[in-house]
Formats: C-alpha cells, sequence, structure tokens
C-alpha cells in the first residue's frame, strides 16, 4: 500500500488536538510551525514536526500507537519518526524543559542542542492560539545545514514575517 506523502491541515490539528487532551507540553516546529507563524498554509507538508516535553515520552508513544501510528524511525533520545495510513508522517522530538523556560535535545552523538526561551511561542491558526517555535528559533533551525526548497520557501516567508 502507498504511503501517505503529505500531511494536512486537518492532520496538523487532529495531532495538536491528541497532545492538549493529553495534557503535553509540545511546540510545532518545521515546516507546519513556519506556517503556524504565518497565520496559513504555505505548502504541502510531509511531516508534522513536534518538540514536546520528554518527561512524557513514554505517554505520548502509547497514545500515538493507539491512535493508529506505528514507530518508522526511533533515534530515540533524538527523534522518532511514526507513520498513520490516516495521519501521515509525525517527527517527535523530546526536549528536556528547565525551570527557566530553557530547554535542551539530546543530539546523535550523545550531547546536547540548547535552547533559548524566547525559541518558544504561541501564534494564531485557524482561530486558536498554537504552541510553536518562534520566528527567532525559526531562523536558527534553518540554518546550519544545506537548504532543499523547501527551506528556502520556509525562509522566504519567515523574512516576510519579520519585515512585517
Amino acid at each position: 500500500m502507498k504511503r501517505k506523502e503529505t500531511t494536512t491541515k486537518e492532520d496538523l490539528l487532529t495531532v495538536i488536538n491528541i497532545l492538549e487532551n493529553a495534557g503535553i507540553i509540545y511546540w510545532i516546529d518545521g515546516g507546519w510551525g513556519v506556517d503556524i507563524l504565518a497565520g496559513k498554509q504555505t505548502r504541502l507538508h510531509r511531516d508534522i514536526d513536534v518538540n514536546f516535553d520528554a518527561k512524557h515520552t513514554e505517554k505520548l508513544l502509547k497514545i500515538l500507537l493507539e491512535y493508529g501510528y506505528e514507530v518508522d524511525t526511533d533515534w530515540t533520545p533524538v527523534r522518532i519518526e511514526l507513520y498513520s495510513d490516516k495521519n501521515g508522517y509525525l517527527d517527535i522530538h523530546p526536549f528536556v524543559l528547565n525551570e527557566d523556560g530553557t530547554s535542551k535535545q539530546a543530539d546523535l552523538e550523545g550531547g546536547w542542542y540548547e535552547f533559548e526561551k524566547d525559541y518558544f511561542s504561541n501564534a494564531i491558526f485557524e482561530g486558536r492560539s498554537i504552541p510553536c517555535i518562534s520566528l527567532k528559533g525559526q531562523k536558527i533551525f534553518h540554518s546550519g545545514y544545506e537548504l532543499r526548497d523547501k527551506d528556502k520557501h520556509d525562509i522566504s516567508i519567515l523574512e516576510k514575517l519579520l519585515n512585517q
């Protein structure tokens, strides 16, 4: 059976509802995060990137498996990619949250990526306030690697938002 190649706005809202109903602190990242900042969908998305409170990793995985997702790539503790025939790809990133609002994410070499508290924000999308990576955070997350066409698109959206 052919896999679902894009995630829709409805898939995004389903994932957000799952996270909120479970009481898990989260932020939408990646392309959907850029679109949340923009307040509208600007391109097609293969997956939904979610940064979340790492202390809920087992709880979140259990809920997602019950919802029909299956683990596709397991790079614990850095990230886990899941797939659902109904809702497509979901890429979850456990973050260790600090009391001062900063956080960190494990890297593949056994170290940590450190994030300032102003990397985390909210924006209005589809009439609701959704936690997402801030404009500053998105600009930094879209650097340090060879940009693909979708990354260039996202950066152009971020530049427009910066100049508003």
